[in-house]
């Protein structure tokens, strides 16, 4: 079995070559992002913005993290696999901070799609990609399906995020001229 992971990690190269690049990419927009926020009237605190901007860039990076970990030549799929469920943990971790962040701040009423789109999908997603870690471990080629999903899963929440966050600043923006 020790010859099995870089001939089945092979096959995915290309899809992880764009999503990772998507997500670096991406982690980039953000910092445009952040700089259009600093510049808005908008109320905003560092509790605001580790609530709704920060996971944004930690759920890129988690696609960003997967990608390097699958792209890289390993001599079974034990060794990736142990990285992947240490970074779903984490996720998990990560999430279950935001929602205490969410919570606490008070500088925007949370709706049923906030919660979804920034607690739920991450969650499942971080929670999915442990189940598939464990599959990876014991060399599941579903596995590989379910964390190609994941990291697109991840890519869409940070995309939907950060797009809600600057239709949310323009519309905030235009209500404050018109008044």
């Amino acid at each position: 079995m020790e010859t099995i992971a870089p001939s089945v990690l092979s096959h995915w190269e290309s899809f992880y070559v764009i999503v990772g690049s998507s997500a670096g990419a991406l982690t980039g927009l953000m910092f445009v992002v952040i700089t259009l926020a600093a510049d808005s009237r908008i109320q905003r605190t560092p509790l605001t913005i580790n609530a709704f901007g920060t996971p944004n860039v930690i759920h890129f990076l988690a696609a960003l993290l997967l990608s390097a970990i699958l792209s890289a030549p390993w001599p079974n799929l034990k060794d990736p696999a142990h990285l992947v469920g240490l970074s779903a943990v984490s996720g998990v971790g990560y999430v279950l901070v935001v929602v205490r962040r969410m919570r606490r701040q008070t500088g925007y009423k949370m709706v049923l799609e906030d919660w979804v789109w920034h607690f739920t999908l991450p969650m499942v997603a971080y929670v999915i990609m442990f189940v598939c870690a464990a599959g990876l471990s014991h060399d599941q080629s579903w596995a590989l399906f379910g964390l190609g999903g994941i990291s697109l899963l991840l890519l869409f929440v940070g995309i939907h995020n950060a797009w809600d966050t600057v239709t949310y600043m323009v519309a905030v923006s235009r209500e404050e001229k018109g008044s």
